[in-house]
């Protein structure tokens, strides 16, 4: 690692370290604070960067890193304003009375990142007296260079996931659209989440527990919503027939999920684009315009592509052009799981946390897993995209609904809920209300 800068700092001193995609954690910390780190190899693959060491005694940023040296000064960005090919780590470390800040290489990159964060402001950076002024300069800088798309109303939308995880059916999608009109709720996108296929690495095959994907999707715009689907497109199981049909369209380790170790695909590869044009062909055509697109981090996991020129980002981005290619200029594209700076201009949203909660933790056993990122991350809200900080969960039996209804209330981007309509309770139908009717850009 190269030094690039010594920051003298006060004891109020905070570093922002931009995690690598959407689940990674991501917040202000003080000195003496907790370091993020993975606790288990699949927690490295799945929520951190994969094949990039975390630091054990630094905070590490993945592209962006903010100083606010908390005595009045000026925060200090570190950041690259050009995620299409390459991403730098950069950490900062507490020594003494300062803030040392290093990335690996030398030269020109170094450099150019350290020329991005301090020179290239100009007046507007020099008046930014705070890391969240500074974090606001640098969006807008980046969202302009990449092409961020935003600028329409946050959707309203209802999903299937925590109501019903992967025991979904076409006939719990069709009931809620009723339900959803006999209550008169201001609902614009009904999402089908997973469930509906057989698998990842099978998304050809619909999953016959569910039912009819066309009868469901048919219910949705009959009503006059637009339909939503969940897809996990860059990941494959190890046992699936993809994986196990063409071994060479797969990549390393991305973790384990679905009870089966993860894989990543080679988006370069033409057999995997034309497995991809081919899905998502299908999607559209049953006129599907909204897609969650989740794990997206396989698809930029290191290791040999057919593309011999092509890095893990610029192939992960060349998959995700694809995807729009296929569905238009006008479908939503919500990603989740996703590399951050590298996602910029590809989609028109993105999930800024982890997940509520995981199935069994409906008791708040797991706490407000979100709350810290979704935070963090606000600011990301109208410079990157519309940010989704993940579905208010509104029925009485999830034990830190109120708790959580403060945080999703408090903040922007897509207003979503996830509960059977029938099951709510007074409580509930009025903190669903309250959520439809915040529906700013």
């Amino acid at each position: 690692m190269t030094v690039i800068d010594e920051i003298p700092v006060g004891p109020d001193a905070r570093v922002y370290a931009e995690g690598w995609q959407s689940w990674s954690p991501t917040t202000w910390s003080a000195r003496g604070e907790e370091i993020h780190r993975p606790a288990e190899p699949w927690q490295h693959a799945m929520r951190f960067r994969p094949g990039t060491p975390v630091a054990e005694d630094a905070l590490q940023g993945e592209g962006l890193l903010v100083v606010d040296p908390g005595d009045g000064s000026d925060a200090r960005v570190f950041g690259t304003l050009d995620a299409s090919r390459e991403v730098p780590t950069i950490r900062a470390s507490w020594r003494g009375d300062r803030v040392a800040v290093e990335t690996a290489g030398s030269g020109e990159d170094v450099s150019s990142l350290r020329l991005a964060s301090l020179a290239q402001y100009g007046a507007r950076f020099a008046r930014s007296t705070t890391g969240e002024v500074a974090l606001e300069s640098f969006g807008d800088r980046f969202g302009a260079a990449a092409g961020a798309r935003f600028g329409w109303a946050a959707p309203r939308v209802w999903c299937t996931w925590y109501q019903y995880f992967e025991e979904v059916h076409a006939s719990d999608v069709i009931e809620n659209v009723r339900a959803i009109d006999a209550a008169g709720l201001d609902v614009d996108v009904v999402q089908i989440d997973d469930g509906w296929s057989l698998g990842t690495g099978e998304w050809t095959a619909p999953n016959p527990r569910f039912g009819s994907l066309p009868a469901a999707v048919g219910a949705i715009l009959d009503s006059g919503r637009r339909a939503g689907i969940w897809v996990a497109p860059f990941s494959v199981g190890a046992t699936s027939s993809v994986a196990r049909e063409h071994p060479d369209w797969v990549l390393g380790d991305a973790g384990r999920n679905w009870g089966d170790d993860m894989r990543g695909l080679d988006l370069t590869h033409p057999g995997v684009r034309d497995y991809l044009t081919r899905v998502f062909s299908d999607i559209r055509d049953l006129g599907i315009d909204y897609v969650k697109l989740d794990f997206l981090y396989s698809g930029a996991l290191p290791g040999s592509r057919h593309d011999a020129d092509a890095t893990p980002i610029s192939a992960y981005r060349s998959g995700l052009e694809l995807i729009r290619e296929v569905l238009g200029d006008d479908a939503f594209l919500l990603g989740c799981g996703a590399p951050i700076l590298p996602s910029v201009g590809l989609v028109d949203a993105m999930r800024v946390a982890g997940d509520t909660f995981h199935e069994g933790g409906e008791d708040g056993s797991q706490g407000l897993r979100g709350q810290m990122s979704v935070e963090a991350r606000a600011w990301q809200h109208g410079r990157f995209w519309t940010n989704d900080p993940d579905c208010l969960v509104a029925r009485p039996e999830f034990a830190l609904r109120e708790e959580w209804a403060d945080v999703v209330l408090a903040a922007p981007g897509i207003r979503g809920f996830s509960d059977r309509i029938d099951g709510l309770d007074a409580r509930g139908m009025e903190l669903v209300r309250q959520l439809l009717k915040e529906t700013s850009a």
